[in-house]
């Protein structure tokens, strides 16, 4: 096994501004204390930087209206995900907005609403690179990650198996330009974020999708936040119902979701079905 984790970092500078961006959306004249959210700033489509300043992205614009259907102001900050999950167990956040995976240890340790985006886990190549077939054509081989994340430690799990050599960046960003600039020979990442990078630079191709990795991309709180958990996902139900979170997804990843993609599924209960944290509860979510 060779297991080398090259952590780059972005300046001291750069960083400093970035988790000190804060921008604030939902009903902000409703003279309601604002509800706290952190995101992953770098995570295009999810949240990028915008030309007019501030932050831009899928997940703004849901947890823009998720807010507005809560009748509340919403304040998101910008910071490494890396950062994100420890700083909302430490109260910095009431949640977070950035598209967290449930996966079974996090659902142990948090409370998660439903998914509003299935994601699963796919690897973009350097244009003129041999597409993956399967796991084998990854051994020996170095694949670049957003630190913190499942795709870190997934690449982690199968160092040893594969070969692999990890290298560990702060931002996606950054994990795709190792793949163009060839320091990498994959960036591994969620599908949404892999097509988008692909769709954006054309020496970057998205390329194999991990079979049997399909997850719930849904929103993390403390777990003595039961009562705000269910809040938000009703929320969240209903922005289904209307049509906002697939007309969203069509806007920022370029496709109509399909009637059995979690932008228009509502799923029973509070939570994602089957993981711990589950509420079967029925869940009455009264839409105006």
């Amino acid at each position: 096994m060779r297991l080398l984790l090259a952590a780059l970092t972005l300046s001291a500078g750069l960083a400093t501004a970035a988790g000190a961006q804060t921008i604030t959306v939902g009903a902000k004249d409703s003279g309601q204390p604002p509800l706290r959210c952190g995101v992953d700033g770098t995570f295009a489509p999810h949240a990028f930087p915008s030309l007019q300043g501030g932050v831009q992205g899928f997940q703004i614009d849901l947890f823009d209206a998720v807010a507005k259907k809560l009748g509340r102001p919403l304040e998101i900050t910008s910071a490494s995900f890396s950062g994100l999950i420890p700083a909302l167990n430490a109260g910095r956040y009431d949640f977070l907005c950035a598209p967290t995976t449930v996966t079974p240890e996090r659902a142990a340790n948090l409370l998660f609403t439903e998914g509003y985006l299935w994601t699963e886990l796919q690897f973009g190549i350097r244009r003129g690179t041999p597409p993956i077939k399967s796991e084998e054509d990854l051994r020996g081989k170095a694949i670049s990650v957003n630190k913190g994340t499942p795709y870190e430690q997934w690449v982690t799990r199968n160092a040893e198996r594969l070969n692999l050599t990890l290298l560990a960046f702060d931002s996606q960003a950054d994990a795709a330009q190792a793949v163009i600039q060839g320091r990498a020979y994959a960036n591994l990442s969620g599908n949404t974020v892999i097509r988008y990078s692909a769709s954006r630079t054309p020496q970057y191709v998205a390329d194999y999708a991990l079979p049997g990795t399909r997850f719930h991309w849904a929103t993390p709180f403390r777990q003595d936040s039961g009562a705000m958990r269910n809040q938000v996902e009703q929320a969240i139900e209903c922005l289904k119902k209307d049509g906002t979170v697939a007309a969203l997804s069509k806007k920022w990843f370029g496709a109509e979701p399909r009637d059995d993609d979690a932008e228009k599924v509502v799923f029973p209960g509070f939570g994602p079905p089957g993981l711990p944290g589950y509420d079967e509860t029925p869940n009455k979510a009264a839409c105006s």
